[in-house]
């Protein structure tokens, strides 16, 4: 017996109460939006600037240790991961620790360094410093620049992709759901005051894709129906659309969930923001899959009708009996 998360036919109206879920999405993201306004984001290193140090070690690296070692010296956020590499020697342990600009300047001095070292030494004996980089506020206001630019463009292109396969009110209506996919999710981040880095950036990047994903199924179910059932209202081809869909669309997002459920318990906090990230995006990206983009459409209306005018020349007395 094969389990099913949704019966092989359903027959739910979601669109009885279309304008109560597109108004639960426009005060969802007011609020996304403004505690983005108020509180802002809970930039990481990577947006904040701060001190990049690589380590190397005969020892395998704990990440746990090492942190414990450094927590008396009070920097502020502190990131270590360890790094592999296949051409690393058997007794070659790589680690990245990236620290927080601190108040006095943009990089770290050279005396906190050596205490840095000194109270790593103790983790791990013999840890050397291969290499000490710092990132300043300029380079990181460029990378909050050019992450914003990357969402932008790359909702733009979906947009204009959308508006050349189906049609413009196609086109707005997943535009619609990703921009709220986005928005609900800085804002979050915002509430929750969860780390945001480039990470996050590329969570956002891949939610977006997966919410397109699911949008552009059901849009494609929805223009092969508004073919065949001539006689039949937007509503009602929208409910059938979504229905005819509904099986594959949440076996998709549950796989995908019980994924990154897993990672997120046992992944441990390097990954921890990410997986939160894919998280919340895959649920609101369902959500807005159904519920925002097909309510768009709803909204906006469409053209019933995509087929060519049929050619007949020769053949308007083919049904006329001899």
């Amino acid at each position: 017996m094969r389990l099913k998360l949704v019966p092989n036919e359903t027959s739910f109206d979601f669109f009885s109460k279309w304008k109560l879920w597109l108004g639960i999405s426009a005060l969802l993201m007011v609020v996304g939006f403004a505690s983005f306004l108020i509180q802002g984001l809970n930039y990481g290193i990577d947006f904040r600037g701060g001190t990049t140090i690589r380590t190397e070690s005969t020892q395998e690296v704990d990440v746990g240790a090492y942190r414990d070692a450094m927590a008396a010296l009070e920097l502020g956020d502190v990131t270590i991961t360890e790094v592999f590499d296949p051409t690393f020697d058997d007794d070659e342990f790589v680690a990245m620790i990236r620290i927080q600009a601190q108040e006095e300047g943009e990089a770290i001095s050279g005396a906190m360094i050596g205490q840095i070292q000194t109270a790593l030494d103790a983790a791990a004996p013999g840890i050397k410093f291969e290499s000490v980089e710092s990132v300043g506020p300029k380079v990181s206001g460029e990378l909050v620049q050019t992450a914003v630019i990357a969402v932008a463009l790359a909702i733009g292109k979906v947009l204009v992709y959308i508006w050349l396969r189906f049609e413009w009110q196609f086109a707005l209506g997943a535009v619609a759901a990703l921009v709220h996919d986005v928005i609900l999710t800085i804002g979050i981040f915002s509430e929750l005051q969860i780390k945001f880095d480039l990470a996050i950036i590329a969570a956002l990047l891949t939610i977006v894709g997966y919410s397109l994903n699911d949008t552009v199924v059901v849009f494609d179910r929805v223009r092969e129906n508004l073919r065949k059932y001539k006689k039949k209202s937007l509503a009602e081809v929208l409910n059938l659309s979504i229905n005819e869909t509904l099986s594959r669309t949440m076996m998709t997002s549950v796989t995908t969930l019980l994924a990154l459920v897993s990672l997120y318990v046992l992944g441990g906090d390097v990954i921890r923001g990410f997986v939160f990230a894919m998280i919340w995006g895959v649920i609101v990206g369902t959500y807005s899959s159904i519920f925002v983009a097909s309510a768009i459409l709803l909204y906006l209306g469409v053209k019933r009708d995509w087929t060519k005018p049929t050619n007949t020349t020769g053949n308007q007395f083919a049904n006329v009996d001899a």
